[in-house]
């Protein structure tokens, strides 16, 4: 095998494996028939290269009473295909080797009888060398009464190396050979020729006219640049000029390559036409930071993340009145309605546990959020790849909210909690307000014995009759008045203070969380569809160029 002919399988061997990948990225994006046609292209690929590299098939084909079976006979120079006389026809391929050394395992694949294959161990005796590696099929008739249920012809159309289509004056512009075959061979120049037998049965100007009739028929059907050869099989007229033509290719050794890229090209013409290449973005395979933060803040809008926090901090400072507010305004505000039951705000863990799907608000909100993101993504895709990133960012939707729902309960601050400082305030409000009893007592003690002098004092109250220690006791009194609610107006604003630290810890890691719900439920499966879209069309591109 020459270097040049290596290159070139070795190039359509990366082009058949970029094909690979499209059969295997493209299910669901791609028409099912195409990517089943491309699938078979790539197991003939496969099987064809293995087999042997040193022989060239080469099919006569034709329709019935085109003398295509005197044809073969007469460049093979033998007489191995029977001919008909009233109907002509081939009922079955007959093969004839030039060259029989490791032909038999393609013969095999070709699945030719071995009743109908012969070789010609004289061809190099008789001066036939440059077609030794050919492989000549006589193909059944491909417009037979037979034909209509045995596809052999069909089948071996499809896999030969090179087809020569042998045509007859009276029906070379017949429709069916046209319609059935003719209009696929675009781009099959190279490895398809086309020969106008029974030459003999026509003057020198009809048969010209006749060629050239045939020549603009093929270039209005899509083939640039035909190869005719007239001949004559009864005559021997031409034969020569079609020996040529099939040596050559013999020679190349590269037919069956060409008839691989030939199919390959059009193949990639109707996918490059179905998933066009030129206007095709190229999104990164990673979303990108702001895109990350947009969807987290979404997502935590739907779920009410704000809300969460600012009700943690309104319920944290009047929970704060029941333990560190001074006593005596607390009884007073106890007469009137529960500030908690007027926020309508209950137990937030079990409000969090609602978020998975009570409220029906929420799902639509999530539900919007991933579709902000996907349509941010997809913008200038083939409709296709468009619903594929959708369905893969909506892929987890239905356990999302739920999944949301469990992180934030976990986060979720407890409102029975009681720190220790606020229980320690407690007691020293307490103690303050015995004091202030007690300071109270005092002064109405002084004044019953010391001011009014209603009766004599019992010795055991000594000090605390004096009326000279009302001043002092009152001055003890409103300092304990005083001390009471300084206390409870700076443990307020402590807990206000710390309230807000709080909520902006606890909102950090709601959203830390909800950003790793976000990435592995979303953002995860959104990127791989991704990386498949420009695997995708990075193989799409492999094939065309």
């Amino acid at each position: 095998m020459s270097v040049g002919t290596t290159q070139t399988r070795q190039g359509l061997g990366s082009r058949l494996a970029a094909l690979a990948r499209i059969v295997e990225l493209g299910p669901g994006r791609v028409d099912p028939k195409l990517l089943a046609e491309a699938g078979r292209l790539l197991l003939r690929a496969g099987d064809r290269l293995k087999l042997s590299s040193e022989h060239t098939v080469v099919a006569l084909a034709g329709g019935t009473g085109s003398g295509k079976s005197t044809l073969f006979n007469s460049v093979s120079g033998l007489e191995l295909s029977p001919t008909g006389v009233r109907r002509p026809t081939t009922a079955r391929t007959h093969a004839c080797v030039w060259g029989l050394e490791g032909a038999g395992p393609l013969l095999d694949w070709l699945k030719i009888q071995w009743r109908h294959r012969f070789a010609r161990a004289s061809a190099l005796d008789r001066g036939e060398s440059q077609l030794h590696g050919l492989i000549l099929l006589d193909l059944p008739d491909h417009d037979s009464i037979r034909a209509l249920t045995d596809n052999e012809a069909d089948r071996l159309i499809q896999v030969a190396d090179l087809v020569v289509w042998v045509l007859d004056p009276q029906k070379y512009a017949d429709a069916s050979t046209h319609r059935r075959y003719v209009t696929d061979l675009a781009g099959h120049e190279a490895v398809t020729v086309f020969v106008l037998n029974q030459a003999d049965r026509l003057e020198p100007e009809e048969l010209a006219e006749c060629m050239a009739d045939l020549d603009g028929l093929l270039r209005r059907e899509g083939v640039e640049n035909p190869v005719i050869v007239a001949t004559s099989a009864t005559t021997g007229q031409g034969v020569d000029n079609l020996k040529a033509v099939i040596a050559e290719a013999v020679t190349n050794r590269r037919a069956a390559v060409q008839r691989l890229e030939a199919d390959l090209d059009r193949l990639t013409r109707r996918l490059v036409k179905a998933m066009p290449v030129q206007d095709a973005p190229v999104p990164p395979s990673s979303i990108d930071d702001a895109r990350r933060i947009g969807l987290a803040d979404a997502l935590c809008d739907a779920v009410g993340v704000p809300a969460i926090g600012e009700a943690m901090e309104n319920v944290y400072a009047a929970r704060s009145a029941e333990w560190v507010g001074w006593p005596y305004p607390r009884w007073i505000a106890g007469l009137r309605p529960d500030p908690l039951k007027s926020l309508r705000l209950g137990d937030l863990r079990d409000e969090i546990r609602g978020i998975g799907g009570s409220v029906s608000a929420q799902p639509a909100e999530v539900d919007a959020a991933i579709q902000a993101l996907a349509d941010g993504l997809t913008v200038g895709m083939h409709e296709a790849w468009r619903n594929g990133v959708r369905e893969a960012a909506r892929s987890r939707s239905a356990q999302l909210p739920e999944a949301l729902a469990e992180e934030l309960t976990e986060v979720a601050p407890r409102l029975d909690r009681v720190p220790g400082w606020w229980r320690a305030l407690l007691v020293w409000q307490y103690l303050l307000v015995g004091l202030f009893v007690a300071g109270l007592a005092w002064i109405g003690t002084a004044l019953v014995y010391g001011v009014f002098g209603a009766a004599n004092p019992p010795a055991a109250l000594g000090l605390f009759a004096d009326a000279a220690s009302l001043p002092w006791v009152g001055l003890m009194v409103l300092s304990v008045l005083g001390l009471g609610a300084l206390t409870a107006v700076a443990s307020r604003n402590f807990i206000v203070l710390g309230a807000g630290t709080e909520r902006e810890g606890m909102e950090r890691e709601m959203r830390r969380r909800v950003a790793g719900i976000a990435q592995s439920m979303v953002i995860e499966p959104v990127e791989r569809e991704l990386a498949r879209y420009n695997e995708f069309y990075s193989a799409v591109r492999a094939v065309h160029d």
